[in-house]
């Protein structure tokens, strides 16, 4: 894998402000920005992201984006986990941010990653236990799918997809899934 400098956010050393550069630091792994005068290396590690899918009377939930990425497209809540913060509390946390609703988590569903996205979303089933359904400042709709309705043309991420197949296969054998 190529070093791509212009992805980096770094171009000097937060610990002693000399300049980065490329070098490999174990011979046959790819090149790392590292720092010229001490030991900093600058180690890019994909951000953590906690995402709930949420059961009502037998149907899914889902929020449309009014943020970019993917605006205009269908997902379930989710977002970044913050510092300091646990994985299944941040699902909570953007649950209901982006919906309104309170909401239980009943299992991990599983954790999706890819080589593009510079993220790893962790998915959990959940159940909604209270709470007012209303779009979230970063959503322009909320909507109750039927399992066998999802509208797999207009979900934003591959993970999105992924997950939703998955929860269909777990919780929905009957249905299925494009």
């Amino acid at each position: 894998m190529a070093l791509d400098i212009q992805a980096q956010p770094f171009t000097y050393c937060p610990h002693c402000a000399s300049p980065l550069r490329p070098r490999v630091l174990v011979e046959g792994d790819h090149a790392r920005l590292a720092c010229i005068a001490c030991d900093f290396v600058h180690y890019r590690n994909p951000r953590l992201a906690a995402a709930a899918i949420i059961q009502r009377e037998g149907k899914l939930i889902l929020v449309r984006r009014a943020i970019e990425p993917q605006r205009g497209l269908w997902v379930f809540p989710g977002g970044f986990v913050d510092s300091g913060e646990t994985v299944q509390a941040a699902a909570v946390r953007e649950t209901f941010e982006e919906t309104g609703l309170r909401i239980g988590l009943t299992g991990i569903l599983d954790v999706y990653s890819s080589i593009e996205r510079d993220v790893a979303l962790v998915v959990y089933a959940a159940e909604s236990r209270g709470g007012m359904a209303s779009p979230g400042s970063e959503c322009d709709d909320l909507a109750l799918y039927a399992p066998e309705n999802l509208p797999w043309e207009e979900l934003a991420f591959d993970a999105t997809r992924d997950a939703l197949r998955d929860y269909l296969r777990r919780f929905f054998p009957r249905v299925r899934p494009r």
